[in-house]
C-alpha cells in the first residue's frame, strides 16, 4: 500500500471524510458494534492546514487579502 499521498490527495481524503460524517453521522451502532468516525474538527483543521499548504505550494500569496488605506489629517 502506498501512502505517499500529495496535499491535494490528502485533502480529498478529508473533504470525503467530512462529507462522510456530515451526511452519516458522527457516530452510529448496529447491534452490538459502534462505530466512531474522525472528529469533525479535527478534520476541519487537517483541511484548513491542506488548503494552507497547497497554496504555499503554488507561490508566495501571503499578502493575496491585504489592501492599503492611506488617512491623510486635514
Amino acid at each position: 500500500m502506498n501512502n505517499n499521498y500529495t496535499a491535494r490527495e490528502m485533502l480529498e481524503e478529508v473533504n470525503n471524510a467530512i462529507y462522510t460524517v456530515l451526511v452519516g453521522g458522527q457516530s452510529y451502532k448496529l447491534g452490538t458494534r459502534q462505530m466512531t468516525r474522525a472528529d469533525l474538527n479535527l478534520l476541519y483543521k487537517m483541511k484548513n492546514d491542506l488548503t494552507a499548504q497547497i497554496q504555499s505550494e503554488n507561490g508566495n500569496h501571503l499578502l493575496d487579502d491585504t489592501y492599503v488605506a492611506i488617512f491623510s489629517g486635514r
